[in-house]
């Protein structure tokens, strides 16, 4: 079932996370970022919506480090439920994209949760000041995956960048954030 991203609070800062990457090595939020933000991506492996937009997630996150604004992915959901969204798929599922930026794991979910993840995918465009200012789509295509759909998610942290008004702000549509039990 479709679950869409909300917006939330404009004035929300990036939360400090230091999770492991699929190369082992633990990355902290103040490491990743660039000098004009960064982008905060939750996807997943099993996901057909992420699965639809993935290489443009990639094309994206090359275009943005281009212009100082660094990506990162985070996969919170439940591994023992899903488990091709195990630590181990998640290195093959990068390394069948070419992913260009660090894929964390998000083991207790607690990043998941206080950044109000809702989906997969989900994309929160952090400015240099880390200040949320994006929290939205890649583009308007979903799973039809159109090649030639508008760039919303570059277009908008591209004048992020600029410090002009954001072109786009429309929610994310994917799969829910697959919760542990709190049982």
């Amino acid at each position: 079932m479709a679950t869409e991203s909300f917006i939330i609070d404009k004035n929300v800062k990036a939360s400090f996370f230091k999770l492991k990457n699929i190369d082992n090595q633990y990355y902290s939020l103040d490491k990743l970022y660039g000098k004009n933000g960064i982008l905060v991506m939750f996807i997943c492996n099993h996901c057909p919506y992420v699965k639809a937009v993935m290489n443009k997630i990639v094309r994206d996150a090359k275009d943005l480090s281009n212009i100082g604004i660094n990506s990162v992915a985070i996969m919170s959901n439940n591994t023992d439920e899903y488990p091709e969204d195990s630590f181990e798929n998640m290195k093959k599922f990068s390394k069948k994209y070419n992913f260009c930026f660090p894929y964390l794991y998000d083991e207790t979910q607690e990043v998941a949760k206080q950044y109000d993840a809702a989906c997969t995918p989900d994309f929160f465009g952090f400015d240099k000041y880390k200040t949320l200012r994006y929290r939205g789509r890649i583009d308007n295509s979903g799973l039809k995956n159109e090649p030639n759909a508008t760039r919303e998610l570059y277009l908008s942290m591209k004048a992020i960048k600029d410090d002009k008004i954001i072109p786009f702000n429309n929610p994310s549509i994917g799969c829910s954030i697959k919760w542990k039990s709190t049982v």
